[in-house]
């Protein structure tokens, strides 16, 4: 594992980078609102990847001065520049150009992985929204994306799941909408989470 230290906008971000060996790709994870790189939820999904061979960027979006601004947590423009910014980066690292790459979100990173999904086209192999706001990335970015999308939410997310059937709709490239039953918002309940990452990393497996 490497800490890196990512240039974006004014500020660095810091992140962990690890790539298993022999990776095909690697997927940069774009959490949700008072989350940060350390989140458990992502931290273990992050591990079922490598544990199939995917590499995984987890890293802070907003530096902690940042995040202490709630408007800043749901500012969905900056949350995609940084984004964007971790994956030029990956892109002109020598450890990583040759790679694929994929964006997991979480929350309302999910819809800056997929407004940043729709700027950066074919360039962006696989997306997985877990718990997601795919609704926030709006609808011209949503008909814009071009990367197979997989939108894992929980079958017990009320509210939650209705968005993201509006937001399936509303996208023109190859997808896929999973309910995983049981799972609330957070997938707290037991079994949940693993089932989500078993189906994210399914997914990363067949695009990247």
């Amino acid at each position: 594992m490497s800490t890196v230290h990512i240039p974006a906008d004014q500020v660095e971000l810091d992140g962990e980078l690890i790539l298993p060996p022999s990776a095909k790709g690697v997927v940069l994870f774009a959490h949700g609102s008072g989350s940060s790189r350390f989140s458990p939820r992502n931290t273990y999904v992050a591990e079922v990847l490598q544990q199939h061979g995917i590499g995984t960027l987890l890293f802070d979006l907003l530096t902690r001065e940042e995040d202490q601004d709630y408007a800043t947590r749901f500012d969905i423009a900056l949350l995609t520049r940084r984004l964007l910014a971790a994956t030029a980066w990956l892109q002109a690292n020598p450890n990583t150009q040759t790679l694929e790459l994929g964006y997991f979100g979480a929350s309302t990173g999910a819809a800056a992985a997929l407004q940043a999904a729709a700027k950066m086209e074919n360039k962006i192999a696989a997306v997985v929204s877990r718990g997601g706001r795919p609704d926030m990335a709006g609808e011209i970015a949503l008909s814009c994306v071009t990367a197979p999308t997989l939108l894992i939410v929980g079958a017990a997310d009320y509210g939650v799941i209705e968005l993201n059937q509006q937001a399936y709709a509303l996208m023109n490239c190859e997808k896929e909408l999973i309910l995983i039953p049981g799972a609330t918002h957070l997938f707290e309940e037991p079994g949940t989470l693993q089932q989500a990452a078993h189906s994210a990393a399914s997914w990363f497996m067949q695009h990247l």
